[in-house]
């Protein structure tokens, strides 16, 4: 095993054993053949190493989420969420979501533009980061029925950390909140 991929790159941890922990990763296409996408990054993340389980749950068609807000107009997405199991530190697993991104074609030039593949780290576990680049939970999670939704087919004790129960949340986010 490589210790550095448990550890980190930044220490995450000291313990080069580090226990298995369930990441919630949100996964999104609105260009090329979504699906198909889609399905090629969930194997792409059951080969990460030190990685023992991917579940995810069937994908949804969601509307376009731009910087002004929801874009009826814009290509719709094809929006889904898995639980992965792994000992990668996060930052480290964030380094593998982006690879696989740019394998599929991700580019960055516009902020919540059209793309290929778009993989968040939603959560990890129970850690909570507020450095810029690795912020955790995600902190707009609480605000996406695209990613709260398909999360709770794979998870319905769901909680983002710091937050509250993913449940609840869906159901704020519906009106069916007080």
């Amino acid at each position: 095993m490589n210790r550095r991929l448990a550890q980190g790159y930044q220490g995450d941890s000291r313990d080069p054993e580090r226990p298995e922990t369930i990441a919630v990763v949100a996964l999104g296409a609105n260009l090329g053949d979504r699906a198909a996408t889609i399905d090629e990054a969930l194997r792409d993340l059951g080969r990460m190493p030190l990685t023992t389980e991917v579940r995810a749950a069937a994908p949804i068609e969601s509307v376009a989420v731009t910087v002004d807000g929801p874009d009826a107009d814009a290509p719709g997405y094809l929006n889904t969420v898995a639980l992965v199991t792994t000992r990668l530190a996060p930052s480290v697993l964030l380094g593998y979501l982006h690879a696989i991104e740019a394998r599929h074609g991700r580019q960055r030039r516009e902020r919540w533009g059209d793309r290929t593949l778009d993989l968040d780290l939603i959560a990890y576990g129970e850690v909570r980061s507020s450095d810029p680049g690795l912020l955790l939970p995600h902190p707009r999670a609480a605000e996406r029925d695209f990613v709260l939704g398909p999360w709770l087919v794979v998870d319905p004790d769901a909680v983002l950390p710091g937050v509250g129960r993913v449940d609840a949340l869906l159901e704020n986010l519906s009106g069916g909140g007080s």
